[in-house]
């Protein structure tokens, strides 16, 4: 045939297929059981095909818009959160039709008619419900030209490839429908439940790629859940909240959506499938997977070596800009700008380095329409994931904030803090009024104090709760110091001025971005002369001022790395522990 081998892209089963047989063919005739599930030399041809000769950029994105032109069985990439880990899926791995070995690695059926042979492996494959990233900002999606695109040239070999088809035979074909469901091993898995049909006659069922997905029901049009399955890789390497990029098999089928009565007497199933059918939430069978960092999300601007001139020249432009949205409070820009730099970076009993909630007072419901909207505006165009809580009576009374367990679907259903790590999260405490919190409200209270404290959530899993880490930034506003969600650094605003900031252009955002994602993951230390200075600062501090505890001292140590590595450098000098100083000496000047 002409064209290449393996085509990634538009019949990845096929180049699977292909490498199965290469594999079982060569050298001493191997057995699929030795394979244990396990790859058998397909991950290699998808490496050299996405990531040697630039393939990855041609893999459509899915997502609702993508969905309309996108056809089933080729390869695509899922963008989301793990939401959910539902286990672990058996399924029939490798059969034998007549005397050849087939497999049904990557996919929901056969395409070939299975025997009740001995000799079929029986293997393993594990099930993640993921969702869209919650707070996921705009910019970060791919650009609507970016995905005609993808989908034009996804339809242009699509159309050459069934010209081929028709032209001579193709080794990556399927058998025909009608083959599959006359043999008796068909009819028999249909009679115990199992869904079995052929990725062909769908095709010839539809027409075109324009009706192939016609049948799928949107629940949310802006919302596109995904079931993805999992095969070569360590059950370590994927956990709860991880935003990951999966490249693998689109699967859909509607057949496969299976009615409850018919759900509890199928083994091949896990419980909570019948919830998600795959009419309503997409199937793609992962051959190659990614988790994604801040810099996976930058479209527009070069990866490069953060040099210090570069990073105080952006830096300054930042401040600039945040002083601006701030009502020209310097003071409270310097500490915006540390607390955007803000992340966990380790954990040691109740102590989290790097962790800075800010809770910015003196704001009422009047100027937090104006400041608040503005400072939530800016905060979203330069972090991936952001979210906003109204912190009212009536919300602290009714949310959903903890994830929860539903042992009738046997899903996780998400609450609002199941968020992925590098979440920033703005709490609006000024609409909060006097009353009485009822038993969820107080429960409400303890997970956002217990998130801002010790970075952790506790997940309900109704017989038992569990703490999960987390490490999410808060921004709090509100007229009072918070005693519900108690901040890190508290210090009163004071705008000079309520003229609009300027629209920066979309140059510097993008270097904004690659500013806060690129120095907020420096390395960093302290010599053992600083080291010294330091802890003589320390102790001069406590012997004039008694109330003074390790939680101030912990902030200190952490505004003098966030200091440090906004400017780019990778130790504390005597210059930034001074600012460090002087930046606390403003703002406790603010709170007498």
């Amino acid at each position: 045939m002409g064209g290449p081998p393996y085509d990634c892209l538009a019949n990845p089963l096929g180049a699977v297929r292909l490498t199965f047989e290469k594999a079982i063919g060569s050298g001493t005739q191997t057995h699929p059981s030795a394979f244990d599930g396990k790859d058998w030399g397909a991950l290699d041809v998808f490496r050299h095909f996405l990531f040697q000769e630039s393939g990855l950029s041609q893999v459509p994105i899915l997502n609702p818009k993508t969905m309309r032109w996108v056809r089933p069985y080729t390869l695509v990439r899922y963008r989301g959160m793990i939401q959910d880990m539902l286990g672990n899926e058996i399924y029939a791995g490798a059969y034998k039709d007549g005397y050849l070995w087939r497999t049904n690695k990557f996919m929901d059926i056969s395409q070939y008619p299975m025997g009740s042979s001995p000799d079929m492996c029986v293997w393993e494959r594990r099930l993640l419900y993921c969702v869209p990233v919650p707070g996921q900002s705009s910019w970060t999606e791919p650009s609507c030209e970016m995905n005609l695109n993808q989908g034009m040239d996804q339809s242009s070999q699509n159309r050459g490839k069934r010209r081929r088809m028709d032209d001579e035979d193709d080794p990556m074909d399927v058998v025909h429908d009608d083959e599959v469901k006359s043999s008796p091993t068909t009819k028999k898995m249909r009679e115990d439940g199992f869904p079995f049909s052929s990725p062909e006659s769908r095709d010839s069922k539809t027409g075109s790629s324009c009706t192939s997905m016609a049948t799928f029901q949107y629940v949310d049009k802006d919302y596109l859940p995904c079931l993805v399955k999992i095969y070569d890789s360590p059950e370590s390497e994927l956990k709860l909240n991880d935003v990951v990029e999966f490249i693998g098999v689109l699967s859909f089928d509607s057949e496969l959506a299976l009615e409850k009565d018919d759900e509890l007497s199928n083994n091949f199933y896990d419980d909570a499938l019948v919830y998600l059918p795959p009419n309503k939430v997409p199937r793609l069978h992962c051959i190659i997977h990614r988790k994604l960092a801040v810099h996976d999300f930058l479209q527009g601007f070069p990866i490069m070596e953060p040099k210090p001139h570069l990073v105080k020249e952006i830096r300054e432009a930042l401040f600039r800009h945040l002083t601006a949205v701030l009502g020209n409070d310097g003071v409270a820009a310097h500490f915006m700008l540390l607390h955007l730099l803000s992340k966990v970076h380790a954990r040691a009993f109740d102590v989290f380095v790097g962790k800075l909630s800010l809770n910015l007072i003196g704001l009422s419901k009047e100027s937090v329409s104006v400041f608040g909207i503005r400072l939530s505006q800016a905060v979203k165009n330069l972090l991936p994931f952001t979210h906003c809580i109204p912190l009212t009576l009536e919300y602290l009374n009714t949310a959903s904030l903890a994830p929860k367990r539903d042992y009738q679907t046997n899903r996780l259903i998400r609450g609002v803090l199941q968020l992925p790590e590098g979440s920033h999260l703005m709490v609006d405490e000024t609409q909060l009024e006097s009353g009485t919190l009822n038993s969820k409200g107080i429960e409400n209270t303890k997970l956002l104090k217990n998130l801002v404290e010790f970075q952790k959530v506790e997940y309900d899993f109704q017989y038992c709760k569990m703490e999960m880490a987390a490490d999410v930034q808060l921004l709090i506003f509100s007229e009072g110091k918070s005693n519900i969600v108690p901040a890190d650094v508290v210090i009163p605003f004071q705008p000079s001025s309520l003229g609009s900031s300027e629209i920066p252009v979309a140059e510097a955002v993008e270097a904004w971005r690659w500013y806060l994602a690129t120095v907020q993951s420096l390395p960093y230390s302290i010599g053992s002369e600083m080291q010294k200075e330091v802890e003589d600062d320390l102790v001069a501090a406590r012997q004039a001022d008694r109330s003074l505890g390790s939680q101030d001292f912990n902030r200190w140590m952490t505004m003098a790395r966030l200091v440090s590595t906004s400017f780019g450098e990778t130790s504390l000098s005597m210059e930034h522990w001074q600012m460090v100083k002087e930046l606390e000496r403003l703002r406790m000047e603010r709170l007498k």
